[in-house]
């Protein structure tokens, strides 16, 4: 079983015991509520200790009043979901922390330590099996994406009029000498991406080149699957889209061509230079970093060990 303590290996003060002695109590309850698991009892002091430092931090109390709590509660989100690369955490395992904390605030309110907790807890209504029964929803937990994305489709002459305006092309499909716009190879490729996958502008703009999927081998009717970045996305909710072979050949068509040409040294003022880039990510300043959890900012920061940036569509 896991123990926390302080650097000065003490659990209590003049003033009465510590925080540590109250989490300690609460985790050699685990075994005997729910979490039988040696990985939970880990998971859950490691959330607790996390906890106890960013509060000690702000000199709020564990069980200081409901609106310290809250607001320590708001830093803490902003800083584990958004903040520095060695604290972030992916979504998943921010879902564990609340679920660590939710339950030692419950046992803490139990015990009589705790008058208030630091999570709004919203209850509702719901059918199950003909009965209706009360639901309780914590609401530090984050949406869940649903699990069929819907996409809204132009008409089909018109999808390709546009395609071909992006390409530099006619209504008929040849090349339209009075074309004036630059870049079409990307253009088309992109367009193309757009009509086929349903991004929406901030997330196809910040897609990056090692994130298209594999071409398959052969031509296929079946969708390919596309995961578009949480961090990039709508809400933050991840999800997971399609696109048809045709619209992903010609984006490895301008990766390999168009793409390549316009690529140089490129540099910002503060690049985030990445080596060993791989489908799932890569080494971001020598630490080993998911793209998914790459916000839009850092994205276009991003560089490789020559220089030139990482995004997929690049002037």
């Amino acid at each position: 079983m896991p123990v926390l303590f302080d650097d000065d290996f003490l659990f209590e003060d003049e003033g009465g015991p510590r925080a540590t002695r109250a989490v300690n109590s609460w985790l050699r309850t685990l075994p005997s509520s729910g979490a039988p698991s040696p990985n939970s009892w880990r998971a859950y002091a490691l959330a607790a200790r996390d906890w106890l430092v960013h509060l000690r931090r702000h000199r709020v109390s564990v069980f200081g009043t409901r609106q310290e709590l809250v607001a320590a509660l708001g830093t803490y989100a902003d800083r584990r979901l958004s903040g520095p690369f060695d604290e972030r955490l992916e979504f998943s395992s921010w879902e564990l922390q609340v679920t660590a904390l939710s339950r030692f605030y419950d046992w803490a309110e139990g015990e009589g330590l705790a008058a208030t907790v630091p999570f709004t807890v919203a209850t509702g209504k719901r059918m199950v099996q003909g009965r209706l029964v009360e639901t309780r929803h914590n609401r530090a937990r984050l949406r869940r994406p649903k699990p069929h994305v819907k996409v809204q489709y132009l008409e089909s002459d018109f999808a390709g009029l546009f395609r071909y305006g992006l390409a530099g092309l006619g209504p008929d499909g040849l090349e339209d000498v009075s074309f004036r716009g630059r870049f079409p190879g990307r253009n088309a490729a992109v367009g193309g991406l757009v009509l086929g996958t349903g991004m929406r502008s901030r997330e196809f703009s910040h897609l990056l080149v090692h994130e298209v999927p594999p071409l398959p081998a052969e031509p296929t009717e079946v969708p390919i699957p596309w995961v578009v970045p949480e961090l990039a996305a709508r809400g933050w909710k991840f999800r997971t889209t399609w696109i048809d072979y045709a619209s992903l050949a010609a984006v490895h068509s301008y990766i390999a061509l168009d793409r390549e040409v316009s690529q140089g040294s490129w540099r910002p003022r503060r690049p985030l230079v990445v080596e060993e880039a791989d489908f799932y990510g890569g080494r971001v300043n020598g630490r080993r970093t998911r793209w998914a959890a790459l916000r839009p900012e850092e994205r276009l920061r991003l560089v490789g060990p020559e220089g030139g940036s990482l995004l997929l569509a690049l002037s």
